[in-house]
């Protein structure tokens, strides 16, 4: 077997199938669906709360607004800040995770008495807090799920580090005399991926989970975005009339979460790495 079809196996699995499948139809979606909306997402074109009927296949929001094509447009901002979220996070902790495992200084316990600190904030309170200092901008909203991501991450890749530091080949790389850093960069860190890519599944799926929440109260994105969990939050009023406007950008994200766990789950079993949730959050 190739390397390229060992790393691919995990699409052969059924609930990798599913996963994929249901990614790439929410992708399809997400990309697709602003080229193809009936209206401009912020125009109001009927009347509030309207029920699903002729000309407007989801009905309208309270303000009169199509829903159908709010929630066309309403998913790029949650795939795109999650990504760009949790890219920037291990970026970050992957570094702190390689240096904290590979050193035998003062700087490993430094470091992680640092993630430490952070780990034990709760992460929704850290976000609301620092929307509520430093504004509501997409800035402060990605450096923000990045800073919670970070300190896991870093654990992680630590403990991956750890393990791999010991072996033989590390050890013939520190008697040529190399680099610190060709050995993190040609030793450690290839074989530290495996762990790192079966964790980012669940990574992507806590980002997307935190921006909804941050987004629903009020303290991420402002109206008149289209976002799925702003939708929810402007419209949560008028439900009984109009459950539409709430069920469907809801479903969307649960739909959107369990398609990024499944792939992240078969990714996980394709590699052999457990993925014990309770181990990872700490």
């Amino acid at each position: 077997m190739t390397a390229i079809a060992a790393r691919m196996r995990f699409a052969r699995t059924g609930s990798g199938r599913v996963g994929v499948t249901a990614t790439l139809l929410l992708l399809a979606l997400i990309l697709i669906g602003p080229l193809v909306a009936p209206h401009d997402p912020a125009a109001i074109v009927g009347i509030p709360l309207q029920r699903p009927g002729s000309g407007f296949l989801l009905g309208t929001d309270g303000l009169g607004r199509d829903v159908l094509s709010r929630v066309l447009w309403g998913g790029r901002s949650i795939i795109a800040l999650s990504v760009v979220a949790t890219g920037l996070a291990y970026l970050v902790g992957l570094a702190i995770g390689l240096v904290a495992g590979y050193t035998r200084s003062l700087l490993d316990p430094v470091l992680m008495r640092a993630m430490d600190v952070l780990l034990a904030v709760p992460p929704l309170l850290f976000l609301l807090v620092l929307a509520t200092g430093a504004g509501h901008s997409v800035v402060v909203l990605v450096l923000g799920v990045a800073t919670v991501h970070v300190p896991s991450i870093a654990r992680i890749v630590r403990a991956a580090t750890q393990s791999v530091v010991v072996r033989g080949y590390v050890e013939a790389a520190v008697a040529r005399g190399e680099r610190t850093h060709s050995i993190l960069a040609r030793e450690i860190l290839p074989n530290v991926l495996g762990t790192v890519l079966a964790d980012a599944g669940i990574r992507l799926t806590g980002s997307i989970l935190i921006l909804a929440s941050v987004n629903f109260l009020g303290l991420g994105l402002q109206p008149p975005r289209a976002d799925w969990a702003l939708m929810i939050s402007e419209n949560r009023g008028g439900i009984t009339l109009q459950p539409w406007a709430v069920a469907a950008p809801a479903l969307l994200i649960a739909f959107l979460t369990v398609a990024v766990n499944l792939v992240a789950d078969a990714i996980a079993r394709s590699l052999g790495t457990s993925l014990d949730r309770r181990r990872i959050a700490r």
